[in-house]
């Protein structure tokens, strides 16, 4: 069973950094791709940032070139200069194949970043 945990919210002050970490544990075949996001009270949750299998990323037109996503034994989102707009829940996303031909999508149990003005 493949199971997720984020670590590294808090309150941080506008044009601040934080970094997001996600240790992945439990075996898959095959991880297609990771990543983040985020969801605040009453909105869906939201594409933050991913890097897939091959090492491509995706970020969220309102993080980019200030959040930078990247991946060894863990995930990481390394996030600067830091708005109120970027204040939520920040979830840690695997998808793939923990057994062949059986596609899964796993995620962790989120992380609260607090970004004051």
């Amino acid at each position: 069973q493949v199971q997720l945990v984020e670590s590294g919210g808090g309150l941080v002050q506008a044009g601040g950094s934080l970094t997001l970490s996600c240790t992945i544990s439990g075996r898959m075949v095959s991880i297609v791709q990771t990543g983040w996001y985020r969801q605040v009270p009453g909105k869906q949750r939201e594409l933050v940032a991913s890097i897939n299998s091959g090492g491509s990323t995706n970020y969220a037109d309102s993080v980019k070139g200030r959040f930078t996503i990247s991946r060894d034994n863990a995930l990481y989102l390394q996030m600067n200069s830091l708005k109120p707009d970027d204040s939520a829940v920040y979830y840690c996303n695997v998808r793939g194949y923990p057994i062949i031909g059986s596609w899964a999508d796993y995620w962790g149990q989120g992380t609260q970043v607090t970004v004051s003005s």
